[in-house]
Parts: structure tokens; C-alpha cells; sequence
């Protein structure tokens, strides 16, 4: 059948097409008051998706992973906090309920709604889970040289450019004794700054090696083997890669930060995203394999408990029978 659709020269291909179309313009399909489950931003901001609600007669739950384009919009792309603001008050204005990936999140939909004069749906905040490959664990062996990684798309939110400004001055104090950076992720947006050290400086080669493509399998090696995972984020919705290094066992250094300290349990180093000599001072300090802070990290460590996506269905699947 696929190979007749496909064939360009087949009359049964626009004879079904039309039949389709005629069948779906020509009948009301209803929802019957079902669930409609959306997990994803896009189109929401159509005009026509509410259209859709009302006659498809179902009631919506979204997901929503974020409010960054309208709290931090210099951040994003132009337009898209127009966008976004569209978005969410498709949300607020149609939701049966609202699923977040983590409290902060929902706190801040609220706060949007309130500007906006709309009340909140019934919430619930879902920490997503992980898919770290549980055959690497952290072995206890670390690279000659003392290394720390960063994990996640260059972007400007992402305050790359404060680590390789520290990187900059390590790379002056300590010449080739410094510590090593990875940058594990592939370019973004908004970042030419940062391109253009990476790409032009020379001297910011000797000490951070930036991997684009890399397997979860190498990135989880590499996170395994840091003296640290290194998170300055100015905002995030969530923060999958401070929950996959402390899987793994590897301490973090992360911007303090309402999500973060949400799902970070308490174990965490947190730091302002805008005070580079504290971070400098950190990096220094975890550089040593037994230094106070990270030794007190490591034992911290032992109550961490990574969200599943068993728990994670489980959760929202309760929280849907009840609506």
C-alpha cells in the first residue's frame, strides 16, 4: 500500500486524499470529555488549536517546560516572547490541568497568571527521569589532570562565557597545571562571544576541549570522571545534567538557582551565575581530589535519589484519575 501512495504517477493516491479530506470536513469527531494529554509548546500559540479544543469536545492537561522566553527573554529568539506569552495563556485559558517538571516551574506559571488576571488550573509538578546508562559507574580513577565538566547547549543563558573567562585566568596563573574544561554540547544561539574565544583564542586550547558530538555513553563516561560537574546556568526550567552527575556520583557546582535547589536535594554547591571570583575559588578548591567541599559533597551524595520515569507516571497517572 505504501509503495502505491508513494508512486507519484498512481491514481489511488489523490482519489484517497481527497476521499480523507471529504470524510474529515464532512463529520464532527468528539472527544466524548476525554483526556487530551499535550507535552510539548508547539503550536499552542495557533489560533486555530483553541478552535480545535472547543469542537474536538476534549479536555486538556499540558506540560509545560518552561516560562524563559517571558521572564528572561534576552535569552531567546526575537518574537518569542510574544510567542510564548501566547502559549501559556492558551494554557491557562483551556487547561483541565497542568503538569510541570519541577515546582519552580508551575510557581512560575503562576506568577504569569496573576499578571495576566487568569486563575491557575489544578497543577502538578513531575520530575522527569533520567536514562543515564547504569553500566558506568564512577570508578574513583580520574584523569592526570584535574578536569570539569560542562554539560548542555552554548547559549547565553547557559553562562559559558563566565567559565572560560575563569579558564582564561587559570590558564595565566597556572600555565599547563591548570585544570581542564569540557564543553559537552553541540552551538546554539546567542553566543558569538563565546564561538569566537573557542574558535580563535589559542592560549584557552591548551586547558578546554570543546566535544559537539559526543554518545551518551562518552558523555557519561566523561561526567564520570570529573572532579565536578560545573552548572552556572542565569535560568533553566529544570536541569537534567545536574541530576545525571550526581547519578553517576560526580559532585556539581551549580547556579543557585529555585530548580535547582529543587531537585538538587540539598547536595550541591550553589553559587550567584554572577560572581566569577566565587566560582574561580570553587573550581580551585574541587581541583583536589580530597578538598574539604567536595569530600563534604561526596557524603551528602548518599541520600540523593534520582527521579525515575516509573515515579514519574506513576505520579502523573494518580494525578489523572483524580480529574
Amino acid at each position: 500500500m505504501f509503495r502505491v501512495l508513494a508512486d507519484p504517477l498512481s491514481r489511488v493516491r489523490p482519489a484517497l486524499v481527497k476521499s480523507l479530506l471529504k470524510s474529515a470536513l464532512g463529520g464532527r469527531c468528539s472527544g466524548e470529555g476525554r483526556l487530551y494529554l499535550n507535552i510539548g509548546h508547539t503550536g499552542l500559540d495557533d489560533p486555530g488549536f483553541e478552535i480545535w479544543i472547543r469542537n474536538a469536545g476534549v479536555r486538556p492537561v499540558y506540560l509545560v517546560h518552561d516560562l524563559i522566553p517571558i521572564t528572561h527573554p534576552e535569552y531567546c529568539r526575537a518574537g518569542e516572547q510574544d510567542r510564548h506569552e501566547s502559549r501559556m495563556r492558551t494554557v491557562l485559558k483551556t487547561a483541565t490541568g497542568v503538569i510541570g517538571n519541577s515546582q519552580a516551574t508551575i510557581d512560575e506559571l503562576a506568577d504569569f497568571s496573576a499578571v495576566q488576571g487568569r486563575s491557575m488550573p489544578p497543577t502538578l509538578a513531575a520530575w522527569l527521569g533520567t536514562s543515564t546508562p547504569r553500566s558506568i559507574q564512577r570508578t574513583g580513577v580520574f584523569p592526570d589532570r584535574p578536569t570539569f565538566v560542562v554539560l548542555g547547549t552554548i547559549e547565553a543563558r547557559k553562562n559559558h562565557l563566565l567559565l572560560l573567562q575563569i579558564w582564561m585566568r587559570l590558564i595565566e596563573k597556572f600555565g599547563a597545571d591548570a585544570p581542564r574544561l569540557m564543553i559537552i554540547g553541540q552551538r546554539g544561539w546567542e553566543c558569538d562571544q563565546v564561538f569566537d574565544l573557542l574558535d580563535r583564542n589559542e592560549t584557552l586550547r591548551t586547558a578546554v576541549e570543546e566535544l559537539g558530538n559526543c554518545s551518551d555513553e562518552a558523555m557519561t563516561r566523561e561526567l564520570a570522571s570529573a572532579r565536578a560537574l560545573l552548572f552556572p546556568s542565569l535560568v533553566e526550567g529544570y536541569g537534567l545534567p545536574l541530576i545525571e552527575a550526581l547519578q553517576v556520583g560526580t559532585p556539581v557546582i551549580a547556579s543557585d538557582l529555585p530548580v535547582f535547589r529543587e531537585i538538587g536535594q540539598g547536595i550541591p554547591d550553589f553559587l550567584d551565575p554572577l560572581d566569577a571570583s566565587a566560582w574561580e575559588d570553587a573550581i580551585l578548591s574541587y581541583t583536589k581530589e580530597d578538598g574539604v567541599p567536595r569530600t563534604e559533597q561526596l557524603a551528602r551524595m548518599e541520600r540523593f535519589r534520582a527521579p525515575t520515569w516509573d515515579d514519574h507516571f506513576a505520579k502523573i497517572d494518580s494525578w489523572l484519575a483524580g480529574l
